[in-house]
């Protein structure tokens, strides 16, 4: 199994960009067991794109459609439009090509730093990361059986440790009410840079937020009786995030209906403070209508 520090820094290596031209970079692809290109790997190499044309401000908010399946084979070019440079905000627009076609696009926007009113929810009364502890690994016998693209994702020990507070059987889910919390962090050192911590937050927001959707209807891609697939996904940043420290990701998802889910997320770090907001809509299509 992949040990943890290492799959951090592979993952902070994967995630920078060649600059090929001005607005014009170029990100590598992983394969981590799936079969197409990561959505989180995208909004983040997304986002450190647009980051790369803006100075003294800081991302806080993001919109991104996932328009094709990205080829984890082949390299992703990412073409940023300056739309609008203003005092106070900043606006990029970033197009993803790959194979001559737009994969994704996305709007960021940059604020500087300026005080103003606040309040906000309080997190989840929810037991702590060390009282939740790391997932049992899956028993050989389960895993030998599995397909070799998801044995090489569960026996990969990756760059973040995720924790649900009420964990679930992806093999037997049981039906549940929609809404999860779970804790994560990355499991190596982060350089002290915002910019990363933001790209690395944008990464791992793309995790288990429309799975929510799927929670009432006890279904599972390795059950082979759904398929699913994001459509688009915003993220807010209230404050800058850490993400090599305790983060409780809080989702729900109030709908699904015509084939769509819809999935929030509220991001608390471990003294409550509100660090991020999430959305997505993801396609969740049956394959084995008789069992949900």
């Amino acid at each position: 199994m992949n040990d943890g520090k290492n799959s951090t820094r592979e993952l902070l290596e994967h995630l920078q960009l060649e600059q090929l031209e001005v607005n014009l970079f170029r990100g590598a692809s992983r394969d981590i067991g799936k079969p197409h290109v990561f959505g989180g790997q995208v909004l983040g190499q997304a986002l450190l794109a647009a980051s790369n044309t803006v100075e003294d401000r800081a991302a806080h908010s993001l919109h991104a459609y996932f328009l094709r399946a990205g080829d984890p084979e082949y390299p992703i070019v990412y073409n940023v439009d300056r739309s609008r440079d203003g005092n106070s905000f900043t606006v990029r627009r970033v197009v993803a090509i790959q194979h001559g076609r737009p994969i994704f696009n996305m709007a960021v926007s940059f604020q500087v730093e300026q005080p103003g009113v606040e309040h906000q929810l309080t997190a989840p009364d929810v037991p702590g990361p060390d009282e939740v502890g790391e997932a049992e690994p899956m028993p050989k016998e389960i895993m030998d059986n599995l397909p070799l693209k998801f044995q090489r994702w569960f026996r990969r020990r990756g760059p973040f440790d995720f924790r649900s507070v009420v964990p679930s059987d992806p093999l037997n889910p049981e039906k549940q009410p929609p809404y999860k919390n779970v804790w994560f962090r990355c499991r190596g050192e982060v350089p002290d840079d915002d910019c990363m911590h933001r790209v690395l937050l944008a990464y791992a927001s793309d995790f288990h937020l429309i799975g929510t959707a799927t929670l009432p209807h006890g279904l599972s891609y390795l059950k082979g009786n759904v398929r699913v697939a994001s459509l688009d996904h915003a993220l807010w940043i209230h404050r800058p995030p850490r993400v090599d420290e305790w983060l409780l990701y809080s989702c729900d998802s109030p709908i699904s209906i015509g084939s769509r889910g819809l999935a929030r997320g509220l991001i608390f770090d471990q003294s409550g403070k509100l660090i991020a907001s999430t959305a997505q809509e993801g396609m969740i299509r049956l394959t084995d209508p008789d069992s949900a």
